[in-house]
């Protein structure tokens, strides 16, 4: 047998023993145990499985929730990172690496931060959001080898996302992040995990046994996307990036966003169409300073001198005044 073949046997016990390495059996996981909801679904029709299916989304606003003071905690962890200079760096493996994918690419073009401010490393690289690498994420050293490449700081957040709680590759990621100084926080589905020992805040979202069990694909990825939205929007809101409740910080790179950053500025504003349109342009097609010039009745230096002077926000530019989170 070639020395780079593992039989199968020996390969089970190999990812065993690194998993028996944190605390929790699987079968005792809540998001593992059968569902009785659920029973026989193999037997319902098509109706029947949505409905059950969408019986059990009901209950994921109701765990999330009961999360929301230590949400709270981690908006303005992250909004005051970002003003500092830090960035947001989500952590996750499989399905919750992939929604730490999706929350940090939406940024840009929702609130123009750069791509920088708000990243994700995903267990197995870019190349694990398509395909499978399931077997990557039972390594604390990798987590280690992946979050040292980002060169964590005492300025940044590292966010672990694991719906068990206890994916190696996530703990070691984010424990060696808060050994470098770094601020932590983890989002899980299960009580008492090995990251939650690890990060500075938890915020658990105890959905229950999903669907098709240990499928955390459903609830808790459910969960974890409506977390991930209230962190990010929550700090963008805080800084500033939100006027009101309007996406006055459209980056507007497509036909849709160039209309959309139109009417948010008429809306905001009271300007008709042709006077936000021409207002666009000359502020070099950014709505936060056409905003300001229109709002406050200043020129594009001293709309800029402004949002330099409120760190980008909105509402502290126009009023010229500052605020702190």
């Amino acid at each position: 047998m070639p020395a780079t073949t593992m039989e199968p046997e020996t390969k089970l016990n190999a990812q065993q023993g690194t998993r028996d390495n944190v605390p929790a059996a699987l079968p005792n996981l809540a998001t593992e145990r059968p569902n009785e909801a659920a029973e026989g679904l193999d037997t319902k029709s098509a109706i029947d499985i949505a409905r059950i299916i969408n019986a059990e989304d009901t209950k994921v606003a109701g765990a999330v929730k009961k999360a929301l003071p230590e949400v709270a905690r981690v908006i303005d962890l992250v909004a005051r990172s970002l003003r500092d200079g830090g960035r947001l760096i989500y952590v996750g493996a499989g399905s919750s690496g992939r929604i730490a994918a999706l929350d940090s690419s939406e940024c840009p073009a929702t609130f123009s931060t750069l791509p920088a401010q708000v990243q994700y490393i995903m267990c197995g690289g870019p190349k694990a959001l398509a395909s499978a690498a399931d077997v990557n994420e039972d390594s604390p050293e990798m987590g280690h080898r992946d979050i040292a490449k980002r060169r964590p700081t005492r300025k940044d957040v590292i966010i672990g996302i694991s719906a068990s709680g206890r994916t190696p590759y996530v703990v070691g990621a984010v424990e060696y992040a808060k050994a470098r100084g770094a601020k932590t926080a983890a989002i899980v589905c299960n009580r008492d995990s090995a990251l939650a020992e690890v990060a500075d805040i938890t915020i658990t979202a105890e959905v229950g046994p999903e669907v098709i069990s240990g499928s955390t694909r459903l609830k808790a990825s459910s969960a974890q996307k409506m977390i991930t939205n209230m962190i990010t929007t929550g700090a963008m809101t805080r800084l500033g990036y939100v006027y009101d409740n309007l996406m006055v910080n459209v980056h507007m790179k497509n036909a849709k966003l160039v209309e959309r950053g139109i009417n948010v500025l008429m809306r905001l504003t009271g300007v008709d169409r042709e006077t936000a349109i021409r207002t666009i342009k000359s502020s070099g097609k950014s709505i936060p300073l056409a905003a300001v010039m229109l709002k406050a009745g200043v020129d594009k230096m001293e709309a800029l001198r402004r949002l330099q002077k409120a760190d980008g926000n909105v509402r502290l530019a126009i009023e010229d005044s500052r605020l702190e989170l």
